[in-house]
């Protein structure tokens, strides 16, 4: 027989990990476009704007906790839309534009670096993701 999990929290979970897997690899984009693009004439590199995209999964966790609701609303450059769609916009990274003038090197390795933190949370989300379906899985196996 199987057993139907309640849809609160096991569908607000999963929205939230699958808009992380999908923040991370926009940002992944932007940030690889950093590194190759760097050497164009007039470049500017660009970042998603991450504190706004975590301010905002912080408080929908918040609304979560309190009310079993996920509640995302739109910041500046980060919008939601129905059926899971969001769009987070580039912005100009002044302080990559900063370094990549006074010191190239600097600048790539600190890009390298963001790359690497970003891979770290997709991965961290896929991992999660996973392991709630293996779960959700075994539980409606029995």
């Amino acid at each position: 027989m199987k057993v139907k999990l309640p849809p609160t929290t096991t569908d607000n979970i999963t929205e939230l990990l699958n808009r992380i897997i999908d923040f991370t690899e926009r940002r992944k984009e932007v940030l690889t476009r950093n590194l190759f693009d760097h050497h164009n004439t007039g470049f500017v590199p660009k970042d998603l704007p991450v504190h706004e995209f975590t301010d905002t999964l912080t408080h929908a966790l918040a609304e979560h906790i309190r009310n079993k609701r996920l509640l995302l609303e739109d910041r500046q450059n980060v919008h939601f839309y129905h059926q899971g769609d969001f769009d987070a916009a580039a912005v100009a990274d002044t302080e990559a534009m900063v370094l990549l003038e006074s010191n190239p090197q600097a600048y790539l390795q600190e890009q390298i670096r963001k790359l690497s933190e970003n891979l770290i949370h997709n991965r961290l989300a896929v991992e999660l993701l996973r392991q709630k379906r293996q779960k959700e899985m075994e539980f409606t196996s029995l």
